[in-house]
């Protein structure tokens, strides 16, 4: 179950984060203002949902694994999805 959690956060990280933030207690007192949440669910949802994980799973560490995958997300929300756009 938690790899098809995984496997959908990839695909729809946002409908994920809106069933973590109203059917679960993980994003209670993780922020302090509503801000941070609101702007990582509208420029990188996939970086505010790892952000999540480390909070929730490793107590807030930041290890080497932790860095890796905040990385990891981050290409993905950067990443172009559109292809080449501008071909003629």
């Amino acid at each position: 179950m938690p790899f098809l959690l995984v496997i959908v956060a990839l695909i729809a990280p946002r409908v994920v984060l809106f069933m973590l933030w109203f059917l679960t207690t993980w994003p209670r007192g993780m922020f302090h203002t509503l801000l941070w949440p609101i702007l990582g669910f509208i420029l990188l949802p996939t970086t505010l949902l790892c952000y999540m994980v480390v909070q929730h799973w490793f107590g807030g560490h930041w290890t080497l694994w932790p860095v890796v995958a905040i990385v990891v997300a981050l290409l993905i929300d950067l990443s172009p999805t559109g292809g080449r756009r501008w071909q003629r």
